[in-house]
């Protein structure tokens, strides 16, 4: 068994060469950017982004749709509440009124009777 033989000069530079030829190869063969196949895959890559941008004008709308939604329940919610307040408001006056009704005719009947 034969131990390990150091690389020469010449091997190195004459690998290093291949692997420059490989890598030119490689770029030569890759299609241009008027090739039929790019063009497509551009195209497809467009369609995408329009679908995707549709896709998304929906969501935001939708989402302001719910926004304006959540925004009427509120106000109709606090237009109820306020209501409901001044409805208490009125029967506290009515209540108060009765009361006061109430006292001044026991009042006037002590009165009387003095």
């Amino acid at each position: 068994m034969s131990g390990f033989k150091e690389p020469s000069f010449a091997d190195r530079q004459k690998a290093a060469m291949e692997a420059r030829k490989s890598i030119l190869e490689k770029f030569k063969a890759k299609p241009g950017p008027d090739d039929p196949s790019v063009l497509q895959r551009q195209a497809e890559r467009e369609a995408q982004a329009a679908t995707r941008a549709a896709a998304k004008l929906a969501r935001d709308a939708a989402k302001a749709e719910q926004i304006q939604r959540e925004a009427e329940l509120a106000a109709a919610a606090a237009a109820e509440k306020v209501r409901l307040e001044a409805e208490q408001a009125a029967q506290e006056l009515a209540l108060q009124a009765e009361q006061k009704a109430a006292r001044d005719a026991r009042y006037a009947a002590r009165k009387k009777r003095k």
